[in-house]
């Protein structure tokens, strides 16, 4: 698959993905298209960015998420260098969470 090809690949994801309307759908659809790990790993992250955002340190994180420091890390540039994408989804999680 060249770079075209990926990159239409990825925005039909991106679409699929704003189709889903329930917690119920977003289930099925993740648990079809990813395995048991993957999904895990994705929610260990957003944890991860969650406890960041509150101010825990990685070993804190590492043992409550099984987390590597080195991924850790990552999710830690991610919340400070890259784009808002966790923030956020952070935001709005929270925002949700006091309605």
């Amino acid at each position: 698959m060249d770079n075209q090809e990926l990159d239409t690949s990825l925005e039909y994801l991106y679409h699929a993905i704003l189709m889903l309307h329930t917690p119920e759908e977003c289930r099925s659809f993740l648990n079809d298209l990813c395995t048991a790990s993957e999904l895990q790993e994705m929610a260990r992250r957003l944890r991860a960015a969650k406890m960041l955002k509150r101010g825990y340190v990685y070993s804190e994180i590492a043992e409550q998420t099984g987390l590597s420091t080195a991924t850790i890390s990552r999710v830690n540039r991610c919340l400070k260098y890259n784009g808002d994408g966790y923030l956020q989804i952070l935001d709005r999680l929270e925002k949700a969470e006091h309605h």
